[in-house]
């Protein structure tokens, strides 16, 4: 007997009562669809060249890690923008290069992020739309992490926050800017000082408090990611168990930036992100079962987006 995959509309379907909530009762609370998504991602014109369509930069990586800002900058170029500068240690910048030649990679002379650093990487800075920061970095002051937020924000650049990057001594650097942190629950403690307990509708207020208490947007990940920017929240539910892989979140961080660069307003880039990440990831998991890998779940975006694909005179 022949396996039959499940389309989108059964794969998103499947997470519809995980937690035993109501979605139709919940008060406030949006469900991301595949329509509300297709209703936020721009056309393409026709003529249009390059740089135009968005570009995105990453800073991140370390010593230790390389893998996460590869992913983040993999899932930028796989949104559909044009280009994607990659900051990282020199020291990992080699094999970098090494796994793609669609990147282009910025050594940055120390291993961690220093004051000394963040200069380099404002002064060094491209044209860039929009920047994702923090998958894999290593922070050596507070001072460094701030003066590059502040730095970019000045350049116009829209702000990404991952991993590294979400301290809570960055909440008065980026209150009130068009930023958008990307939290899981452990991290969103961190940040707020604030730990994520209970059902659905209590991590939907934590997350629209917050996002509300300090002017931001606010993608909490997990089982079900909510989204907030204080005002609207909305509740993504596509996903899958294997996504517990190492590496989703990086992925879904340059997903979120790619879509920033492409001039889709904070909260909906992030919930859209979440969308597509989660349903590549459940694309993944019918090919390839709990035995995925970060790299499936980009493989599979040109599959899912290109339905959202348009393109105008």
């Amino acid at each position: 007997m022949r396996a039959r995959y499940l389309n989108d509309t059964e794969l998103a379907g499947t997470r519809l009562s995980i937690l035993g909530e109501n979605y139709a009762e919940m008060s406030g609370a949006e469900v991301v669809s595949e329509e509300w998504v297709a209703s936020v991602i721009p056309p393409r014109r026709a003529g249009s060249r390059k740089g135009e369509n968005g570009v995105v930069m990453v800073v991140g990586g370390s010593r230790l890690y390389h893998g996460a800002p590869y992913l983040s900058a993999m899932a930028a170029m796989r949104s559909g923008v044009d280009l994607v500068y990659l900051f990282v240690p020199e020291k990992i910048a080699s094999p970098i290069r090494a796994l793609s030649p669609s990147l282009i990679v910025y050594p940055l002379s120390e291993v961690k992020l220093t004051p000394r650093v963040s200069e380099q990487i404002i002064q060094n800075t491209p044209q860039v739309d929009a920047a994702a920061i923090g998958p894999g970095l290593s922070v050596s002051k507070e001072s460094a992490l701030i003066k590059l937020i502040e730095g970019l924000i000045d350049k116009g650049v829209k702000l990404v926050l991952d991993a590294s990057a979400l301290q809570p001594y960055i909440l008065e650097a980026v209150s009130g800017e068009d930023v958008v942190l990307t939290p899981h629950a452990g991290e969103f403690a961190r940040v707020f000082n604030r730990p994520v307990k209970g059902g659905l509708e209590e991590r939907c207020e934590a997350a629209r408090s917050e996002a509300g208490e300090h002017r931001v947007t606010i993608l909490l990940k997990g089982q079900l990611d909510i989204i907030s920017n204080g005002e609207r929240v909305l509740v993504n539910r596509t996903g899958s168990s294997a996504m517990t892989v190492g590496g989703t979140g990086d992925v879904l961080t340059g997903l979120t930036a790619g879509l920033r660069a492409k001039k889709v307003g904070a909260l909906e880039s992030a919930a859209a992100a979440a969308y597509i990440n989660g349903l590549c990831g459940e694309m993944a998991e019918q090919k390839l079962g709990l035995h995925i890998l970060p790299t499936d779940v980009i493989e599979m975006m040109p599959y899912v987006m290109k339905r959202f694909d348009r393109v105008v005179d």
